[in-house]
């Protein structure tokens, strides 16, 4: 049994709980410093919410410094929308990236405010014609060599890997499709 950590510190991250739980895996909320270093964990979960809280959080709770680590060491690693902000090397209209271990430039809040969200159902790489929920997501701009382009939505990045790195702008975890979730825990 895969043993699943997802940051809990904001956002939607009992979702991500309902679904790993679904497929089988073992899942451990993480919500102190203590937890990253104290729990040995297969892969992670960094959840879609608001990515400045969560960064803040990261560095008030001291979990930063740990979770940088454990993912460029190789920890499988899948950000969902903030998850993928956190992730970015480099976002055009924010200043500052926070753990910036993928090498893919992103545009926060690309597609707009909360009130233009929306569903479609699109292809992803290997999986097929998924349903794709947007919540003032972001989308990746451009990507280093070593990153596979998973899913294109309207001619934006919408989901992409690297190495042990997972990230689409959309909420797989508010639809009832497992697939992403089943593509994650087989990366492990």
């Amino acid at each position: 049994m895969k043993r699943i950590g997802i940051l809990a510190v904001q956002g939607a991250f009992f979702e991500h709980k309902v679904m790993l739980k679904e497929l089988g895996a073992e899942v451990i909320e993480i919500r102190q410093k203590n937890h990253l270093e104290n729990i040995e964990l297969d892969g992670i979960i960094l959840p879609g919410g608001e990515s400045t809280v969560i960064g803040k959080l990261l560095r008030e709770l001291d979990m930063f410094n740990p979770l940088k680590q454990l993912i460029d060491d190789g920890l499988p690693v899948f950000g969902t929308c903030a998850g993928l902000i956190l992730l970015a090397k480099e976002s055009i209209n924010e200043d500052e990236s926070y753990l910036a271990s993928m090498d893919i430039s992103i545009k926060r809040n690309a597609y707009g405010r909360q009130l233009d969200s929306f569903q479609v159902i699109h292809e992803f790489k290997d999986i097929g014609e998924i349903p794709m929920i947007f919540i003032r997501a972001p989308y990746i701009i451009s990507t280093g060599n070593e990153v596979e382009i998973l899913a294109i939505v309207d001619d934006n990045i919408v989901a992409a890997k690297q190495n042990n790195m997972l990230v689409t702008s959309f909420h797989p975890e508010l639809s009832k499709d497992l697939n992403v979730h089943k593509y994650f825990l087989n990366m492990i």
